[in-house]
């Protein structure tokens, strides 16, 4: 299979192309606020000399990380499968970061720590080897303090911008490259409209108070 990986989940961004030779192909992009995903995607193609109509799957890093960028993410596989008919294939970017944390030659236990704003962090446990990895407590919302006490019981903390927080922690990103080797080992392919970000949260509304009976609307 030809398989194209999007990862925008965190501040480094990435496309990468896996091609039938099994040759990798990865563009990186940091700084800044915005994604050029269309100039990345292309330069991802043009250096691998693969056309658009040549992908078979196209894998998604979900997050958590980034909720803007992990939504362009989807919304691009959703306008390719309607295009072209691609498989899907939606990939926890924290199992990126743990893939990219053991291409790097990192083994042990690792908590992998994911900014989700409001003093908060996306957590998740694994233990990693050189001949894989296992999830030992999956993904949950911890308090700054929690993080900390485990930083300084001397666990391992990996993540994108971790040492912004906890300076002893190792700045690992989720990569594309990481993200289409993880795809290549999957089927579980899924429709469009089935992605959706790994996100924690529930989302609270706030429902306005009844109108009183005669009142006027607001002027």
């Amino acid at each position: 299979m030809t398989i194209l990986a999007l990862d925008f989940s965190s501040p480094q961004r990435s496309v990468a192309v896996l091609r039938p030779s099994d040759t990798i192909v990865e563009v990186v992009e940091t700084g800044g606020r915005g994604t050029n995903a269309f100039g990345m995607i292309e330069q991802a193609l043009t250096e691998t000399k693969i056309e658009r109509e040549q992908i078979d799957v196209l894998a998604v890093g979900l997050g958590p990380g980034s909720y803007t960028g992990i939504r362009a993410a989807i919304s691009l596989a959703q306008g390719w499968q309607l295009a072209r008919g691609v498989k899907l294939l939606g990939v926890s970017s924290a199992e990126a970061i743990v893939a990219q944390a053991r291409t790097e030659k990192i083994f042990g236990r690792v908590n992998v720590v994911i900014d989700a704003q409001r003093n908060e962090f996306y957590l998740a446990t694994y233990e990693i080897s050189a001949d894989g990895w296992r999830e030992i407590a999956p993904l949950k919302i911890l308090s700054r303090a929690e993080v900390q006490s485990r930083a300084e019981a001397g666990e391992m903390l990996i993540g994108p911008e971790v040492t912004r927080w906890f300076p002893g922690g190792r700045m690992i990103f989720p990569r594309a490259a990481a993200l289409v080797e993880l795809a290549a080992r999957r089927g579980d392919f899924t429709p469009g409209e089935k992605l959706e970000p790994v996100y924690l949260r529930e989302t609270n509304f706030v429902k306005s108070p009844p109108r009183r009976p005669g009142a006027s609307g607001p002027r």
